[in-house]
């Protein structure tokens, strides 16, 4: 794979901050936006700045939009998250050897 290496020379100011050139700005249009965080690699005296892709906020967005195409609700969701930790304890406590009437005392009941 080629890569494009290009130089810039940036200023430190004196509380740490740096401004990336106008061509490195473009450059990172299509996946970095203003409020965006990045990461900061330090290699000794070398520093690589990449953008860091906040997947919860991803995700958050994709979990939205299949709710939306299949018309689940939030309410849908935390119904069965009720369920799914019933079926968890009844697991766990098996899987200790102890008996249902201890599932009530586990889950608060």
């Amino acid at each position: 794979m080629d890569y494009e290496v290009k130089t810039y020379t940036v200023r430190l100011r004196e509380r740490g901050q740096l401004t990336l050139p106008q061509p490195v700005r473009e450059s990172l249009a299509e996946v970095v936006d203003d409020l965006d965080l990045l990461t900061l690699v330090q290699i000794d005296d070398m520093l690589i700045l990449t953008p860091k892709k906040l997947y919860v906020t991803e995700l958050a967005k994709q979990i939205s939009a299949e709710m939306e195409r299949t018309g689940v609700t939030l309410a849908d969701l935390l119904e069965g998250l009720a369920e799914e930790r019933e079926a968890i304890w009844r697991e766990r406590l098996a899987g200790e050897g102890l008996a249902d009437e201890g599932l009530a005392e586990a889950v608060g009941e």
